[in-house]
């Protein structure tokens, strides 16, 4: 079997192998012999040797499908089980979705100067780039502005990185520097703000030393329309990059699990609170878990600023005990990319009835769910994909287990 990278399903190409693996090989298209209905020409000059995107010579449909193909074959090879129903796959904006990124910055006189860019495709160089057209317009046109201004400050070789976070409400972008800065540096990263409108951040150290440096008090925020939510968060927190594909995923997610007043739910990996607030609003008592007692600190300001009650809870979830707070009625599940499986098997035999499990990674969904409804007595009632991260390979899906009856 090989994998080939620039082809799409049903074509005929030339192919070149350029790795060799016990299973499979890796090879690149060298050209396109007969074309797929689904091919269409990438819209940014960068495509191919920046690393941010996959898959612009596809069409949104194309990706999509292909998507959903991969999570089918996933839940069936791995976990050996088939969802009873598939969710409609969910579209969304192509371009300008990516609020959240971490652009790297190296100085090569020999290349011009500072670059500021994602990383080139397979390299740890950084990709020259002027635009990016998967970030909202406003941060694509700063890139060469960011690059100027790199260059003008004294630590132009020790500055490896800006991280970017769009809220609905501003802009901030985080330099990472790691030697002090001078009084001239500090004039040009004021007069950057001011210029351009956005939030500078200082790092000078881990994402604990994050600080707001112009303006002095620097807060974001995104909205939750449906459930008159608003999420307030520090720029290295963890947000969902695509701001409208969340919406609708918290939208799907809570419709999904359907909670009652009165009934108990957990958010497991509950972050911020992006679905405990919504699961709350809708009169269930929420408890939410996460690992991080930074982010259990900030789901609870959440909570509060939102005047909703939920409770939140630090746990490590790689090895949970939620005996102590359950029973459950139903559970949210949002784990990172290795997923959830000694969480899963920790679940009791009584409950909960319903779970809502939203995965970043086909593969540990599929052998998480292989436990549920193997181990667990649980039946896949439906999955799907949502459309989180266009024109890359991620894949970002939900399931709803529901428990068998006795």
């Amino acid at each position: 079997m090989v994998f080939v990278e620039g082809a799409l399903p049903a074509e005929r190409a030339a192919v070149r192998v350029f790795r060799n693996k016990r299973k499979f090989d890796l090879g690149r298209a060298s050209a396109i012999l007969e074309a797929s209905p689904g091919r269409r020409e990438p819209r940014c000059p960068h495509f191919g040797v920046c690393g941010g995107c996959a898959t612009q010579h596809a069409d949104e449909r194309t990706q999509m499908a292909a998507k959903q193909r991969w999570l089918e074959d996933c839940l069936e090879r791995i976990g050996s089980v088939k969802p009873e129903a598939l969710l409609p796959i969910v579209y969304g904006p192509e371009w300008g979705y990516r609020h959240r990124a971490r652009l790297s910055v190296r100085r090569v006189p020999s290349r011009g100067g500072v670059m500021v860019g994602l990383r080139e495709r397979r390299s740890t160089h950084v990709a020259d780039m002027r635009e990016c057209h998967v970030l909202p317009e406003k941060i694509s046109a700063l890139i060469p502005e960011m690059k100027a201004l790199v260059e003008k400050l004294s630590v132009r070789e020790r500055c490896p990185q800006i991280e970017v976070a769009v809220g609905d409400n501003a802009t901030a972008l985080v330099f990472r520097h790691l030697l002090p800065l001078e009084p001239e540096d500090e004039t040009h990263l004021k007069k950057f703000a001011e210029a351009h409108g956005v939030h500078v951040w200082l790092q000078p150290g881990g994402p604990e030393s994050a600080h707001p440096f112009h303006p002095a008090q620097s807060e974001l925020h995104y909205e939750l329309p449906e459930f008159g939510v608003r999420i307030q968060f520090r720029p290295t927190e963890f947000t969902q990059v695509n701001f409208a594909m969340n919406r609708v995923l918290v939208s799907r997610a809570v419709r999904l699990l359907d909670p009652q007043p009165g009934e108990r739910v957990a958010d497991l990996f509950c972050g911020l609170g992006n679905f405990s607030l919504p699961l709350a609003v809708k009169g269930a008592s929420v408890v939410g878990f996460e690992g991080s007692r930074g982010l259990v600190e900030r789901a609870r300001q959440n909570a509060a600023a939102n005047g909703i009650v939920a409770q939140f809870e630090v746990m490590n979830l790689f090895q949970p005990n939620l005996d102590p707070y359950g029973p459950f009625d139903k559970i949210l599940l949002d784990p990172p990319r290795e997923g959830a499986v000694e969480l899963i098997k920790s679940l009791p035999a009584g409950w909960p009835k319903g779970i809502a499990y939203v995965s970043c990674d086909p593969a540990t969904l599929a052998r998480d769910a292989g436990v549920l409804v193997h181990a667990k007595g649980y039946r896949l009632a439906s999955a799907g994909v949502v459309n989180m991260f266009p024109h890359t390979a991620h894949v970002e899906s939900i399931a709803l287990f529901e428990r068998e009856a006795p």
